[in-house]
């Protein structure tokens, strides 16, 4: 190892002599791109080997008992890796990303390189109704923070890799690279320049490439455009977007709901067993609940609805058009409960994939309904198509993300126009209801989401105690104005926290408080700093955000507020010093 360190160190120095800083970036970039396209493609043939090979020789026309089995496995096997090889939490993986560009400088646990991929193939491959996306995103994006980190680059660049192994997971996964970008710029809210788009660029293109090498041209999605876009089916697919946008509503809310419900379980076998069954007794009942779910999109784009009911208690029905009606319906309130208690109780796995699958089936159900009733005649595939994006616009909260991977994926840019329309009209909707997306809720609550809000972003990456000052002298209630005259004339700074022998703050005094009377000897041993003393207008909390930290300055108006940690005073922190502490992070922030 210390053979290692030292050849690293040698090609660190030679590189800094030879290589500038912008190529060098570059050629990191290229780096993540193929490390995520690779891992994409493994992890993406891991969950297929793994469904092959459980699945296999079911029949379609039979309900198979072992799909009550199959998810509990899967999620077992999952927890065991979790708990006593990889002995850390996975949590979810965009959530994770999020938090890392926020709070840690773009540091990602070096586990995450393999562990995502080892834990998801198993939830997934044995059922588990969550998409292999988020699991892949968190790959690539540890990735570019290890080379970051193995190159000593600064935090700037580390975050920007991070970004690289993001994108190149996207593009690698679904083979689009564009989308693959936009995601990066619309989800990870990086407020990136131009300078930095490049490397994106380099990332994403080549996972893409590596994933074409290794799996082929074929589009994740078969699709054959029914007919040209009408205009007059414009007001449809505001409806649809309106529809889509409350369901990601109850998605989104829904998700999160279960998933807190199952956190009051402390054990995590209990919390598995209960959280396995009901999922393994959903997909028993709905089979199309398994695993991804992309095999059901398929078949409804291809017009091969009825086989929507295989291995289901409802195959005898699959000639019925309304009980298939019925069916979808159950697919879109129960594809929530599957994917809440999948990640709830201890699997790994994203939501991009069940967004997908619910979207698709929503346009499905929503044009075959029109249709049926006499309405009108819809192409249901455009509709199912264009379901996907709205689904995934209204509870990723990225518009252009959904236009542009459904029209990558699925070769279908001949219908932009309502790709756009409904994407849109979706996240309009659930904006009214919720200002944070899924991936966001949770740490936006803490006050930890970096935004594109760039003064905001640059508190994000302040630290409360970079600010604090605790050069202040400390003063006692029943000390004397004479004895705080004696501390005045030793300090350096006008004011003066009061505080009890415990060191709980009390309250303060300032130099302009005391001027008037500081040379008036004849109160020197009347009066007490207890009289004297004022209550500050508000208190930090040694654990605040600096978001919150300004608002309390903006609120009361004052210049200094004191820090405290359970009422123990621990200093002050001051305007001035915020000020001095963000310009020089806002230089660093946007410097190219």
């Amino acid at each position: 190892m210390k053979k290692v360190n030292q050849l690293l160190g040698q090609f660190l120095v030679w590189r800094v002599k030879n290589i500038n800083q912008k190529h060098f970036i570059l050629i990191l970039s290229l780096l993540v791109g193929i490390f995520s396209g690779l891992a994409a493609v493994i992890l993406k043939n891991a969950i297929h080997f793994i469904q092959t090979l459980l699945t296999n020789n079911f029949k379609v026309e039979h309900m198979n008992y072992l799909y009550l089995a199959y998810p509990i496995i899967g999620i077992f096997i999952t927890l065991i890796i979790v708990k006593y090889v990889i002995k850390d939490s996975l949590g979810h993986g965009v959530s994770k990303i999020l938090y890392a560009i926020s709070k840690r400088g773009g540091h990602i646990k070096t586990h995450n390189n393999y562990s995502s991929i080892l834990t998801s193939s198993f939830t997934i491959g044995f059922g588990g109704s969550v998409g292999a996306e988020a699991p892949i995103v968190l790959t690539g994006a540890s990735i570019g923070s290890t080379l970051g980190r193995l190159f000593r680059m600064n935090t700037k660049t580390i975050v920007l890799l991070v970004g690289c192994g993001s994108a190149g997971a996207i593009a690698g996964i679904f083979k689009a690279p564009i989308a693959g970008l936009v995601f990066t710029l619309e989800v990870l809210m990086l407020d990136l320049t131009m300078a930095s788009i490049v490397p994106l660029l380099i990332s994403a293109v080549t996972s893409a490439t590596v994933a074409y090498f290794f799996l082929g041209k074929g589009v994740e999605f078969t699709f054959a455009l029914e007919a040209p876009f009408l205009l007059n089916n414009i007001p449809y697919y505001v409806g649809l977007g309106i529809a889509a946008g409350f369901i990601s509503l109850y998605f989104t809310r829904g998700v999160m709901l279960v998933e807190k419900h199952l956190g009051v379980i402390k054990n995590p076998f209990t919390k598995w067993i209960t959280g396995g069954a009901v999922l393994s007794l959903l997909i028993f009942l709905f089979p199309p609940l398994y695993g991804e779910g992309y095999h059901t999109i398929t078949e409804l784009l291809n017009g091969n609805s009825a086989e929507v009911l295989n291995e289901s208690l409802f195959y005898p029905l699959h000639d019925n058009i309304w009980a298939l009606l019925g069916f979808l319906a159950l697919l879109i309130i129960f594809k929530v409960f599957a994917t809440a208690v999948t990640t709830g109780s201890g699997g790994i796995g994203g939501i991009f994939a069940p967004t997908l699958f619910m979207g698709g089936v929503t346009g499905y159900f929503f044009a075959r309904l029109a249709n049926t009733l006499g309405f009108v005649n819809l192409p249901a595939s455009h509709f199912t198509l264009v379901g996907m994006a709205g689904l995934m616009a209204g509870v990723m909260h990225a518009p252009l993300t959904a236009i542009f991977l459904i029209a990558e994926i699925t070769n279908g840019y001949g219908l932009f126009i309502p790709l756009m329309i409904t994407s849109t009209i979706a996240y309009l909707t659930i904006m009214y209801f919720e200002p944070h997306s899924i991936y966001t809720k949770r740490l936006a609550q803490k006050g930890e989401l970096i935004t594109h809000h760039k003064d905001k972003a640059v508190l994000t990456m302040m630290r409360l105690d970079k600010v604090l000052e605790t050069e202040f002298k400390t003063v006692y209630p029943e000390m004397t104005l004479g004895d705080l005259t004696k501390v005045v004339s030793k300090s350096k700074r006008n004011i003066f926290p009061v505080v009890d022998h415990a060191d709980k703050l009390k309250g303060y005094i300032t130099l302009s408080d005391i001027r008037s009377i500081i040379f008036n000897h004849d109160l020197y041993n009347e009066t007490t700093v207890e009289e004297l003393m004022d209550l500050p207008p508000a208190v930090i909390e040694h654990d605040e955000n600096m978001d919150n930290v300004m608002k309390k300055f903006e609120e009361t108006g004052a210049w200094n507020l004191p820090v405290c940690e359970n009422g123990k005073y621990l200093g002050f922190v001051s305007k001035s010093k915020i000020f001095s502490v963000y310009r020089r992070v806002l230089i660093h922030f946007s410097d190219e």
